[in-house]
C-alpha cells in the first residue's frame, strides 16, 4: 500500500527535472553550502535517474552492486535500480534555503535525532522520483515513488529517505521480470562513502525484502529512514 503523501516533502511542477533519458542525470549542481559526507565536504552534486544522488561525478550504472564499491564514487542511494523515466514518471529536484522548508527540515532532524535539539538547517536538497517505472517496462508496469532529502547546517549533514510506494525492484537488463519488475539483481538502498571503510546498506537491500521498504523505518515512521551522514559512521 502507498503511504500518505504527507510524509513526502513537497515537490512542485516548477522544480527542475532530470532529462527523460535512459541512465541519465542532472547537470552538475554547484551547491552554496558544503555538504559533509563521511568527513569530506562536497560542493558538487548530481541527481541520477537510477535512484542515486552522487558527489563530484555522475553515476549512470543501472545494475546495483553491494556496498562498499571499490571505485571511489561517493553517493547516496535511496533506491539504486534501473529507473527509466523516459517510459514513465518524473524525477524532480530543488535546492532550498526557504525559511518554511528549513524549518520543516530542522524540526524533523530534532525529532529523529534527540542529541540534535538545537539543529537549525541552512540548506536542503529535495529529490523526488514520482511514479517511475523500470527499464524494459511499459506505461502499464508497476511504479515507484520515493524521495531523498539532504539537509545540512554546514557542519552536520543528514539524509532522509521517504518511500511512498515501492512496487518494483529490478529492470530487465538486471534480470528483472518485464511485467512485474521483480527478481534478478534487486535494488540497493544506503550509502557509499567512496572508500572501502565508510558505507551502510539498509536491511533488505538486494533481496526481495527491499520491495517492502515503505513498511519499514528506523525513526518510527513507516516508509521513512533518517541518517546522520557527516561522520565516519552512519
Amino acid at each position: 500500500p502507498a503511504h500518505p503523501m504527507a510524509s513526502l516533502y513537497p515537490f512542485w511542477q516548477n522544480d527542475t527535472k532530470t532529462p527523460k533519458v535512459d541512465d541519465g542525470s542532472s547537470p552538475e549542481i554547484k551547491i552554496s553550502v558544503p555538504f559533509i559526507y563521511f568527513g569530506v565536504p562536497y560542493r558538487s552534486i548530481y541527481v541520477n535517474n537510477n535512484g542515486v544522488i552522487s558527489f563530484n561525478t555522475l553515476v549512470s550504472q543501472f545494475t546495483p552492486e553491494a556496498f562498499p564499491l571499490a571505485d571511489g564514487r561517493a553517493f547516496v542511494a535511496p533506491f539504486w535500480a534501473d529507473v527509466h523515466n523516459g517510459i514513465r514518471g518524473d524525477i524532480y529536484y530543488r535546492e532550498s534555503t526557504e525559511p518554511g522548508m528549513l524549518g520543516r527540515a530542522s524540526r524533523d532532524i530534532r525529532k529523529h535525532f534527540k542529541d540534535m535539539a538545537s539543529f537549525s538547517a541552512t540548506w536542503v536538497l529535495i529529490v523526488t522520483w514520482e511514479e517511475v517505472t523500470f527499464y524494459g517496462g511499459s506505461s502499464t508496469t508497476p511504479v515507484n515513488t520515493f524521495q531523498a532529502v539532504l539537509i545540512t547546517d554546514g557542519v552536520s549533514s543528514f539524509a532522509i529517505f521517504n518511500y511512498h510506494e515501492i512496487s518494483w525492484t529490478t529492470g530487465t537488463a538486471s534480470g528483472g521480470d518485464p511485467l512485474t519488475g521483480l527478481g534478478g539483481v534487486m535494488a540497493q538502498a544506503g550509502f557509499n562513502g567512496g572508500n572501502l571503510t565508510n558505507f551502510f546498506s539498509i536491511p533488505g537491500s538486494r533481496t526481495l525484502d527491499i520491495v517492502n521498504i515503505e513498511e519499514t523505518t528506523n525513526v518510527n515512521v513507516p516508509g521513512r529512514w533518517a541518517f546522520k551522514v557527516d561522520g565516519r559512521e552512519i
